[in-house]
């Protein structure tokens, strides 16, 4: 009988501990998680950079894009997206304004002169149709030759070559002024212009630097193109302000400045197109003057913006 009295209580003394060990790890656990609660990082919202009247909306940076113009900006999914989207995102969150993003198509000046949008990205720095301010370039580009080897020689009239370029564009008509209409592959779009420089149907395509690198690097399977050669001299894509704004182009000029000094632009178009972009040292085809690459600031006109998707 003691016996049985003894293993009873040695086994509620047993289920005691267990309970106050329980007990003790429950209370400790939700110390832990309390603790962790109160260490949980919560973004703080940043300090506005700028307010109104200088933007339109306060706390928002209204930025106009062409949403028709892949890799810069397009909607697949009701939703904006693209190149110029995310430098824009970026742009806002250095001003600590939050991103509203419009699509104003492909006419700046009236976006800007009606107050829909704060800034448009995206527009061509050389285009002297346009009465808006219009920042450095923060991309440039042109009229480029494509090639699948880096060390391809660059097309000379008297090599008769095959080069494949969109119908109808810039750089369809590029081809033709400096190479014959003999030499001109035309292409309903520049994927299959790409196609036929993978399968070796041509030897070269002419496309706008920006927009056929892309097309190359989205491409499935994705194709290792190469610039080799210039067109045409170097444009480039900015941010457009109303010019009556100085104090939001100023803004606008050295958040561009950070913004590619620290990376922030080679990075958004290592994203999109697979590496950056850089003109610099690219050498021209013989139908370009022999000049240097245009400088960011040189107000000169230069060739506009293909249409090219």
């Amino acid at each position: 009988m003691f016996v049985g009295l003894r293993e009873r209580g040695a086994i509620l003394m047993k289920r005691f501990i267990v309970m106050f060990v329980c007990m003790v790890l429950g209370a400790s656990l939700l110390l832990v998680l309390s603790g962790c609660e109160s260490e949980t990082y919560v973004p703080q919202d940043k300090t506005p950079k700028v307010s109104t009247p200088v933007i339109g909306k306060a706390g928002v940076l209204r930025v106009g894009v062409d949403a028709n113009n892949s890799p810069f900006a397009g909607k697949p999914d009701d939703k904006i997206i693209g190149l110029n989207v995310d430098i824009a995102a970026v742009l806002a969150d250095q001003l600590g304004l939050k991103l509203q993003v419009i699509d104003v198509g492909a006419n700046p000046d009236r976006a800007l002169e009606e107050g829909i949008v704060d800034i448009v990205i995206g527009v061509d720095k050389n285009d002297t149709a346009l009465t808006c301010w219009r920042s450095e370039a923060y991309i440039q580009s042109c009229v480029a030759v494509f090639a699948l080897s880096p060390q391809a020689a660059i097309p000379t009239s008297e090599n008769s070559p095959r080069i494949a370029a969109q119908s109808s564009s810039m750089s369809a008509w590029e081809v033709n002024k400096q190479f014959g209409q003999e030499a001109l592959e035309s292409s309903s779009d520049l994927k299959s212009a790409f196609g036929k420089l993978a399968d070796g149907s041509v030897t070269y395509v002419a496309a706008d630097a920006v927009i056929g690198t892309y097309a190359a690097y989205s491409a499935s399977p994705r194709i290792n193109a190469n610039i080799i050669a210039l067109m045409s001299r170097p444009s480039g894509y900015s941010i457009a302000v109303l010019d009556s704004n100085s104090e939001l182009k100023q803004i606008i000029s050295d958040t561009l400045v950070t913004m590619t000094s620290n990376g922030t632009i080679n990075l958004m178009m290592t994203k999109w197109l697979g590496k950056p972009i850089d003109l610099i040292s690219v050498p021209f085809t013989e139908g370009v003057p022999n000049q240097p690459v245009i400088e960011e600031d040189d107000e000169e006109e230069g060739e506009g913006e293909e249409g090219e998707e």
